[in-house]
């Protein structure tokens, strides 16, 4: 599947586009300067986004992946 696919499924899924999901991270203070903060391990953020959002952890990484900059939308 590709990361685009993974993103269209989660907002399919929760309402929430990327967008929104980086403004939520920015919320939680997870980010700066829209980044993720280095200090911040992937579990903490997996284990809210499954809490809050209902993701599974495929899903949940692919937020984190998107909130690194690792991966961004329209990436295959």
């Amino acid at each position: 599947m590709s990361f685009q696919a993974y993103l269209d499924n989660i907002q399919a899924k929760t309402g929430q586009s990327p967008g929104d999901f980086r403004a939520y991270a920015a919320e939680k203070g997870w980010t700066d300067a829209g980044r993720l903060r280095g200090d911040l391990k992937a579990g903490t953020i997996v284990a809210d986004l499954k809490e809050r959002f209902g993701l599974g952890h495929g899903h949940a990484m692919a937020i984190v992946a998107l909130l690194k900059g690792a991966k961004r939308e329209g990436d295959a």
